[in-house]
């Protein structure tokens, strides 16, 4: 059965040891092709001085083809893109820029953005935050939205809210995704109302 779709989710250094496999093991092969008559005959002695039938080796020229269509694939955007996940703080800042300038380096498709756990606090009559531990992180927060805006001006960014309650299980998670699609209007809804609607 093909697979139509797959779902890889990693940390951003998990990801990039995840794409280097393919050029790594790729680099390795195209040596070991070069070196395989002479890398045969020595592995066929070795493995006649110990007892074993010949070693083959031929699968190298089988295993090739299928890592450079891997490495192929991951850099063709009408098969692989990458939607990069952060949360608005410095460190989750950095290390979302450091995966996009690498994507962008290896030719791999990077255009999305979703920005997690953005506070959308409850305000009083005077349309302030209604706690002062809001306001503080939404003021934070706002510093790190506003360089993702300028960073990722060309990038379809998404703004997640931060939840009151953890959204797990498969029916919340479903209908919280419907968000990525059609994000929630946060001017005129509160979290509450997308309590209610989980």
């Amino acid at each position: 059965r093909r697979v139509r779709e797959a779902v890889v989710s990693t940390q951003s250094t998990g990801t990039l040891r995840l794409l280097s496999i393919p050029q790594s093991i790729g680099k390795v092969l195209r040596q070991l092709v070069q070196m395989k008559t002479w890398m045969s005959g020595i592995m066929n002695s070795l493995s006649g001085s110990l007892g074993m039938n010949n070693v083959n080796i031929d699968y190298i020229d089988d295993l090739l083809p299928l890592v450079e269509r891997l490495d192929k694939e991951l850099k063709n955007p009408d098969l692989t893109t990458f939607v990069c996940v952060c949360i608005p703080e410095f460190l989750s800042l950095y290390e979302t820029e450091r995966l996009i300038q690498k994507l962008t380096a290896l030719d791999i498709d990077t255009h999305n953005v979703v920005v997690n756990q953005v506070m959308y606090p409850d305000r009083d009559s005077s349309g302030c935050p209604s706690c002062a531990l809001c306001a503080a992180r939404t003021k934070m927060q706002r510093k790190y939205l506003d360089q993702i805006a300028d960073l990722y001006e060309d990038f379809h960014v998404i703004r997640m809210p931060l939840m009151p309650v953890e959204v797990k299980g498969v029916p919340m998670l479903q209908r919280f995704g419907r968000y990525l699609q059609s994000p929630p209007d946060m001017d005129r809804l509160s979290i509450h109302d997308l309590v209610k609607d989980l």
